[in-house]
């Protein structure tokens, strides 16, 4: 060991910067450390507003999409009826000419006359050729006799009593109905059966 007095203070000094350096070194590392978890909090935290907004604008596509889809259905269901019913007025309009063929096959005169023979033959090829048109374009004849009377399709005109038939029964058919793509444009007009009424002598 020395003795010399200024060795002893050099290397008290030293020691002492030695413990200074080490304090400032642990201190240095300790305020790191806050930082590096203050960042870390921050970043966990702005993760967590991320996902929270990538939540929120996935459901408002999901929405959208949805809206979309049913804007889309709606539009190919009202072209689709506009197929269908455009014609639904000029349809109505036609039954009239219909109906006018039908009368005239329906007129008595002398069939055996080949002048009446030739017109009724252009009256019925042109009846069919209606028929035909209607089929093609969707619309079909309501003609009911015989049918049950269905209030949907048919326009009972009067009732009348029938025995031979059950009661509400279409017996006569006055006009014929139609329908366009199964709608009804017109109902047929018709004539429907109805139990006989009982006097009070058959109840008796």
């Amino acid at each position: 060991m020395s003795d010399n007095p200024e060795q002893q203070n050099m290397n008290a000094e030293g020691e002492s910067g030695v413990e200074e350096n080490v304090g400032s070194a642990e201190l240095g590392e300790q305020n790191q450390g806050g930082d590096e978890q203050s960042q870390l909090r921050e970043t966990l935290q702005k993760l967590a507003q991320a996902e929270t907004l990538i939540m929120h604008q996935k459901d408002e596509v999901l929405r959208v999409q949805a809206e979309m889809q049913n804007l889309r259905r709606r539009t190919e269901q009202d072209v689709e009826k506009a197929h269908k019913f455009g014609q639904e007025r000029l349809s109505t309009e036609l039954l009239a000419v219909m109906d006018n063929l039908e009368r005239a096959l329906q007129v008595s005169m002398d069939r055996e006359d080949e002048a009446v023979k030739s017109l009724l033959q252009g009256v019925e090829l042109t009846l069919k050729s209606f028929v035909d048109c209607f089929r093609k374009f969707g619309i079909e004849q309501i003609d009911p006799l015989g049918e049950p009377f269905d209030p949907q399709l048919h326009q009972a005109m009067a009732m009348q009593e029938n025995p031979d038939v059950e009661p509400n029964t279409v017996t006569a058919v006055m006009q014929k109905g139609y329908t366009l793509h199964g709608r009804v444009i017109r109902p047929a007009m018709v004539m429907v059966s109805r139990a006989p009424t009982v006097s009070i002598d058959e109840k008796v």
